[in-house]
């Protein structure tokens, strides 16, 4: 995919409405709100620098939370705005609002090189019903806008494909270096090319998980979406997690992702691979069984892959070129469940290639027991890289393409 890049268009001195992916956890620390996590906003930090070199005006536009079109005190974009003004060593201005007489008089004010970061997009309603008119108001007094939302690029809001409607878009840095990494996974992986899938629900991975079959020569699965696989073998699993019937509530559909995943099973019998052995509970005790002679007992659960498990994967995952991992292989939050992600984590690093983790549960795990910096690239998005990898064009990204 190519991508409309900053370099493609003359910036100089202009208004830059700069929709960024600051959607980010608040916390409380030390008695005051601060963001859990800025890994976003340092990925921004290069687009940020380059439009300060051509003296553009920034206008920083991003929606935290779900606060359902109200102001909710605790998801205002106040933090965001001052932690971007520690990483970048120079001062951001915050509006209270995104839109009004009072954003349009400070942007009139704004100077080369001034930052001014809007409040939070979705106290408008607005935003998530991509309203056209307030679309057109987030535009008023901008030239350009610079998209980097990449983790929100498959949403059809005001602040994504809405925006696009009235203004020129050029892809930031970020956003294109997240659509050069994924393209790569799907045109042209280095082989063998291993994708490793786990965490709680299939539902959201399955579109990428059937596309990825297609293309990778194996494709691990651990964690509860492993149950589902293992299920479908006719495995008896006790009390584990299984996602065994989703309710598209939109589409008003049931899916049976254990019917679905025997015809997975059966059409790549030779390129998934399922646990041999588990790790499972009771809530007190702690033991591994064997899944191919012993069944999960009823009260237990499994929740993590076994040590069999571990080393069937990371001897996989080591002979690798290109390795790919979305979800944690246990409840990787309980110590007693760690040892399988820890594994496949330790065997990554060892790969002489290209290795991608992918959304907030992998990242989370990744550091709590690894360091990001050992792999080749880290998705920030969960949704939006899923559906990339599913082989759909996310939304706001076709005004962007060249």
């Amino acid at each position: 995919m190519r991508l409309k890049s900053l370099e493609s268009v003359n910036l100089q001195g202009k208004t830059i409405l700069y929709r960024v992916p600051y959607d980010i956890e608040l916390v409380e620390i030390n008695g005051s709100l601060g963001l859990a996590d800025d890994m976003r906003i340092k990925a921004t930090l290069s687009t940020l620098q380059y439009l300060l070199k051509e003296n553009c005006k920034i206008v920083i536009l991003t929606y935290v939370g779900r606060p359902d079109g109200k102001v909710v005190e605790k998801l205002r974009t106040t933090p965001h705005a001052k932690r971007l003004s520690e990483l970048l060593g120079c001062k951001v201005g915050k509006v209270d609002d995104c839109i009004g007489e009072e954003v349009e008089r400070r942007i009139i004010a704004m100077q080369a090189g001034d930052i001014l970061m809007l409040e939070n997009v979705r106290f408008y309603k607005e935003e998530t019903d991509d309203d056209d008119e307030f679309a057109k108001k987030l535009c008023i007094g901008k030239d350009y806008i610079v998209f980097d939302g990449f983790p929100q690029a498959h949403r059809i809001h005001a602040s994504t494909t809405g925006i696009e409607r009235h203004l020129p878009a050029v892809a930031g840095l970020y956003l294109e270096s997240e659509v050069k990494m994924l393209s790569k996974l799907l045109e042209s992986p280095e082989r063998p090319f291993t994708v490793i899938i786990g965490g709680a629900k299939i539902s959201d991975k399955v579109d990428a998980v059937n596309n990825l079959l297609k293309i990778a020569d194996k494709v691990l699965v651990g964690g509860a979406v492993a149950n589902v696989f293992l299920k479908a073998q006719g495995h008896e699993l006790g009390s584990s997690f299984v996602e065994d019937v989703f309710v598209d509530e939109k589409k008003r559909e049931k899916k049976d992702w254990v019917v679905y995943a025997k015809e997975i099973l059966e059409t790549y019998k030779d390129k998934i691979i399922c646990p041999t052995d588990l790790v499972i509970s009771d809530g007190v005790s702690t033991k591994v069984i064997n899944i191919t002679f012993d069944k999960v007992p009823e009260n237990w659960a499994a929740l993590d892959i076994g040590p069999e498990t571990q080393k069937m994967f990371s001897d996989i995952i080591e002979k690798s070129k290109t390795v790919f991992l979305a979800g944690p292989m246990g409840k990787f939050e309980d110590k007693n469940f760690t040892q399988g992600s820890e594994a496949i984590l330790t065997a990554m690093k060892k790969v002489n290639g290209e290795t991608i983790i992918a959304g907030g549960d992998t990242i989370a795990m990744t550091r709590q027991y690894g360091n990001l910096e050992d792999y080749s690239h880290v998705s920030l998005a969960a949704g939006a890289t899923l559906e990339f990898l599913a082989g759909k064009t996310l939304p706001a990204l076709m005004p962007l393409m060249r």
